[in-house]
């Protein structure tokens, strides 16, 4: 009874979409006032509606209801129960459907306490927000069903891939979703301003926390799927260019465009055009990006690759809502104007500046991505690979960390690049002071790992600008946010740097008691043993990693998941990893290698010395937190108003 009342419950939610729908279209059109009504409580419905299933899914991964299809594919009765749970959302159907519950739990969000749009704008945002939902509850329950019932339950299931039974992916995936769907109430947010022709500070003030929100978890998404790839899988990277990865850093960029831009909106009634272009474009590539990882044109350890039928619906999908909205703007474009004028060097100047880098790199990352996809088809194969990505969109990246620091040193509308003269020059110098460092003492070094370096020396002086001066104590949370979050790129990029240019590697066959030299540690090998996990097999290597006088355990081990249900036995590496200051000692364990005799008396292993590449997580990690900390400030700033304006009202009723 559970699947049933799952899928009865999406059949609900998905005519409260459609009541929501047409309720708001006949309004828009002259309709009833009364019709206004029924669209808040109908999105809040929904949002709680499909909510429940998604609840009674994990209910049924929890308890191992095999005779439901999409529990038997994805899960086992062995398994940990934390991966009971990720297996909801590990597979195509269950992903989706976590995908519709944000997104419909967004509209009820809306609807409850959104407050500052006039009538008509807020109706035809949660309309907007509800013909979405209203496509993927179609490409649910007609073409992706998660509650199908299999004829004859099997005595038990296939389980989770072994790759994504780690908990990084217990949490990576529902934080990717929400950035998405974030973006989706920001393609909601333009299109209803569109309709009602209200492009303006109230727009995007009301449209801001959601950028902001779905901004700050695809940065942890991105940053924690990153760390995931580069200690599970064994290869030793942090960064591959996998299409998969590139379809998530795509709205991300994205993202960060709108991010700067509806600020612009909110604040000074600037960029109203680019606001409402970078809406649709955000959304758009998050469609782009589930429809190459869920139409079976690419294979990866990260997509869904599933039939023809499900990427041709999807297709559809993203015809009808990308074109609809581009078709849109096209029709409104001459009531879009501009706003206020700015001069080139000024605040707004840098950000389009900015804007333009951003939407530069994000076009050159989504054609690397697609073309390949797209000689195939035609016949022929081709690779895009590293090499591409690092000369094409490197050097504009560190231009545009360059405007970046330089933006919050200009005044808005215009300036005459006082602040510039005086604190640049500062930046300046620490960057020539790393580059200089570099050249002598680094030794061969690559110029975009030497470049990269020397721009974050500058970034990071640089994004310390707007504190000085300050009384630190009445410094509003949102500028202490920015700075953290600059700070937290020239972290990020002083990592990635430091990583590509001084990386250490050995790969040796090994016996017990022979030592390894991997950049300062001599790592002595002392053996393997077998061991048993909750639902797998593994060889534990021992390794000890000396330095400095000092001694550390290491243990990488090679694990083997046995084939359940017919599937065939997996085998998984997990790297060990011992972090320094300087940087972190990444072991793997390989095969064992025969000697003369037929016995495995060595084995494989690879080591990396890899300086400073934990702050690349920690960069991550700080660019999150200071945004999460600019959003906090303009929350208090909108409770503040609210409360005058509360006073206000009481004073004028006495």
């Amino acid at each position: 009874m559970i699947a049933e009342l799952g899928l009865a419950l999406l059949w609900i939610a998905a005519a409260l979409a459609c009541l929501s729908l047409v309720a708001g279209i006949i309004f828009l059109r002259g309709g009833p006032k009364d019709l206004a009504s029924l669209v808040r409580p109908a999105s809040v419905a929904q949002g709680v509606l499909t909510t429940a299933a998604f609840g009674l899914l994990i209910a049924l991964f929890v308890r191992s209801d095999m005779s439901v299809e999409l529990v038997a594919r994805n899960s086992n009765s062995l398994k940990p129960m934390i991966f009971k749970v990720a297996g909801t959302w590990g597979n195509h159907e269950g992903s989706m459907l976590l995908w519709l519950m944000i997104l419909s739990l967004s509209g009820a969000l809306i609807a409850i306490f959104e407050r500052r749009l006039r009538e008509d704008t807020l109706v035809a945002t949660l309309a907007a927000q509800a013909a979405l939902s209203l496509g993927f509850f179609a490409f649910l329950i007609f073409s992706s069903n998660p509650f199908n019932r299999l004829p004859v339950a099997p005595p038990d299931g296939q389980g989770l891939n072994p790759l994504l039974q780690d908990i990084g992916l217990a949490f990576h995936p529902p934080t990717l979703y929400v950035g998405y769907v974030g973006l989706s109430v920001a393609f909601s947010f333009a299109v209803g301003a569109l309709i009602t022709r209200e492009i303006g500070p109230a727009f995007a003030r009301a449209m801001r926390p959601w950028v902001l929100g779905s901004w700050i978890f695809l940065t942890l998404g991105i940053t924690a799927g990153s760390y995931w790839a580069y200690y599970e899988l064994g290869w030793g990277g942090w960064w591959f260019w996998d299409p998969v990865e590139n379809v998530s850093l795509i709205p991300w960029l994205a993202g960060a465009a709108l991010l700067h831009s509806v600020a612009v909106t909110a604040t000074r009634n600037a960029l109203r055009a680019w606001t409402v272009m970078l809406a649709v474009i955000g959304f758009s590539m998050s469609m782009v990006g589930t429809f190459i990882v869920r139409s079976g044109l690419l294979t990866s350890v990260h997509s869904f690759a599933v039939d023809p039928e499900r990427g041709t619906f999807l297709l559809a999908l993203m015809a009808i809502y990308i074109g609809g909205a581009l078709t849109l703007f096209a029709l409104r474009a001459g009531t879009v104007a501009e706003g206020k004028k700015f001069a080139l060097l000024s605040r707004e100047g840098s950000l389009v500046i900015n804007n333009l880098l951003l939407t530069t790199i994000l076009a050159l990352v989504l054609l690397g991505t697609l073309y390949p996809i797209v000689a195939e088809a035609m016949g022929e194969k081709i690779s895009v690979g590293p090499p591409y990505y690092n000369k094409v969109a490197g050097p504009l990246a560190l231009i545009l960390c360059l405007v970046m620091v330089a933006g919050p040193l200009l005044a808005w509308r215009k300036d005459d690049g006082r602040k510039l003269r005086s604190r640049l020059p500062i930046a300046a110098l620490a960057g020539a002071i790393v580059l200089v460092l570099l050249v002598i003492f680094g030794g061969h070094v690559g110029i975009l790992p030497l470049l990269g370096m020397a721009v974050a020396g500058v970034v990071a002086v640089a994004s310390l600008a707007p504190l000085w001066g300050r009384n630190l104590r009445r410094t509003p949370l949102p500028t202490w946010g920015m700075v953290i979050a600059h700070f937290g790129v020239a972290v990020c990029l002083a990592g990635m740097g430091a990583e590509s240019a001084f990386i250490k590697e050995k790969l040796v066959a090994a016996a017990p008691g022979e030592t390894v030299r991997v950049g300062d540690f001599d790592v002595l090998f002392k053996g393997v043993k077998p061991i048993a996990g909750p639902n797998y097999t593994a060889i534990e290597g021992t390794l000890v990693a000396m330095s400095g006088g000092k001694s550390h355990v290491m243990k990488p081990e090679s694990r083997m998941f046995p084939g359940l249900m017919g599937t065939a036995p997996t085998e998984t590496n997990e790297a060990a990893l011992l972090t320094r200051p300087g940087g972190q000692l990444y072991v793997v364990l390989g095969q064992p290698v025969q000697g003369a005799d037929g016995r495995a008396d060595r084995y494989q292993l690879r080591l990396w010395w890899k300086p400073l590449v934990w702050w690349i997580w920690l960069g991550g990690g700080l660019i999150a937190f200071g945004a999460a900390l600019s959003m906090l400030g303009r929350a208090q700033l909108l409770a503040l108003w609210r409360a005058r304006r509360a006073r206000k009202e009481e004073g004028r009723w006495k």
